[in-house]
């Protein structure tokens, strides 16, 4: 028994370390990646100063204050954490890129011909096309308390739990009765979305299914899979995330999502090469896999010669998102999970679309029945938390208060991205309420949305 006891601790130790030795091998360079990345993308497309994201993105990197950065020519930073360095750079137009599998020169040599702007003052336009707000604000609403709720989503109370908000706007009946941004920022500075970008995607899926070139129920036309089991996994699947491919979200431990991430240029390709796990339609798995596979749908069916101009000219200058971009992998495909870059107030235009059933100043921009579709939870979806690339708080079946947002109208229904930038629709209330920041220690964006309701007339809403 002794010696069974012995060869279990050996083999316990032995998993132990093998599992350290891993974790020591891959963390460096995922953290170093990440770190270039973020770092690039926050100065350089946002604007930012490196010592502000030192104090706010960074701090949540292990071992950031041994890291070393290199910043060249305006157009490049090199991180370095332990003895992994990663690259990544910045292209006007395009936003940043991490270097994985391809060199340097080679992804600078793409040439994408970029939309041109369409010359827009937005501040000599009313709202929500342009920036001048409308004069008088909806009545019955208590401004105090709207004001106060986005004051304290701003209050730091712990030094230990920052809240880093960075802009709060608040959109009640089309209108702006409330908003507010961090001291260094403007209403045209662009704020990541991160996972927000996935509603983004559902977006451009609309369209195209809109203008008849994809629908809902075709099988995903990813060639690699014509020939096995995958065939059967339709553009529906994808959206709700419930396509059954193997995957794992996991941000804590290296896995498909940093392997995705911080080692392939074609991240879409990366999740198309993943095996089937579930039947599709039978299992839930969030997946930015998917996001990103969709991403690459949407460049070939638009076609490469259209496809950098594809979202701009088709999606968010028609709505007035002018100070929005979402960066592309090396491979030159947009990074649909995750890079969405917007203004606070494009966020909130973004929402109103949805609150508005996809149209926009009388023309319709989503096909009809495409909001309905994205708000109704996926069937795989356990408590109703899941549509189309969209969170919901719609709830179990049968016990509707066992849901994702508690407290909340179960209507509401929004874009959510890492560190808590959220976009939150609610019908009921025609509301939309866009929280953007940095916080690693969470923030209470129901206590934030049930404040702002509380300041609503009672009736008139629905």
């Amino acid at each position: 028994m002794i010696k069974l006891f012995k060869y279990f601790l050996l083999f316990v130790g032995a998993i132990f370390l093998t599992l350290v030795t891993y974790l020591a091998i891959t963390f460096p360079t995922i953290m170093a990646g990440t770190a270039a990345k973020v770092t690039c993308s926050c100065v350089y497309g946002m604007g930012r100063s490196f010592q502000s994201v030192l104090e706010k993105e960074l701090t949540v990197f292990p071992g950031i204050n041994n890291a070393k950065f290199e910043f060249i020519d305006s157009s490049t930073v090199t991180a370095k954490i332990l003895w992994s360095t990663r690259k990544a750079i910045y292209r006007k137009g395009l936003g940043c890129t991490l270097l994985s599998e391809r060199t340097e020169q080679e992804v600078r040599n793409q040439t994408p011909i970029m939309p041109v702007e369409p010359f827009v003052n937005q501040d000599t336009i009313p709202w929500p096309m342009g920036n001048l707000k409308t004069v008088p604000l909806p009545s019955g609403v208590n401004y105090d308390v709207i004001e106060g709720a986005i004051k304290d989503a701003f209050q730091e109370t712990n030094p230990d739990k920052p809240k880093n908000t960075l802009a709060v706007v608040v959109v009640y009946k089309g209108e702006i009765i409330g908003e507010k941004l961090a001291d260094g920022f403007n209403i045209n500075s662009k704020f990541i979305g991160w996972s927000m970008t996935k509603s983004l995607t559902n977006a451009l899926v609309g369209v195209l299914i809109k203008d008849g070139k994809l629908s809902l129920d075709q099988p995903a036309p990813v060639v690699e899979w014509q020939g096995d089991e995958r065939k059967k996994i339709l553009i529906t699947d994808l959206l709700h995330s419930s396509s059954g491919l193997d995957w794992n979200e996991s941000y804590s431990f290296p896995g498909h999502f940093h392997n995705m991430f911080t080692h392939s240029d074609d991240k879409g390709g990366y999740a198309a090469a993943q095996k089937l796990s579930y039947e599709p339609n039978t299992f839930f798995e969030y997946s930015s896999g998917t996001a990103n596979l969709l991403s690459k749908i949407i460049r070939q069916t638009v076609g490469d010669g259209d496809y950098p101009r594809f979202a701009y000219e088709k999606f968010f200058y028609k709505v007035g998102m002018f100070h929005t971009f979402i960066e592309p992998d090396a491979s030159g495909t947009f990074v649909g999970s995750s890079y969405g870059y917007a203004s606070a107030r494009d966020w909130a235009r973004f929402g109103l679309l949805y609150l508005n059933d996809g149209i926009w100043n009388g023309e319709r921009i989503l096909p009809e029945g495409w909001v309905k579709y994205s708000s109704t939870p996926a069937p795989a979806a356990p408590i109703g938390q899941y549509g189309a690339l969209f969170w919901l708080n719609a709830g179990a079946k049968g016990d509707p208060e066992k849901c994702y947002h508690p407290g909340l109208p179960h209507d509401e229904y929004g874009a959510e991205g890492f560190e808590d930038q959220y976009i939150f629709i609610i019908p009921s209330y025609q509301l939309v309420v866009v929280r953007l920041g940095v916080s690693h220690d969470g923030f209470d964006i129901t206590g934030l949305t049930q404040k702002i309701i509380s300041a609503l007339p009672e009736t008139g809403n629905k």
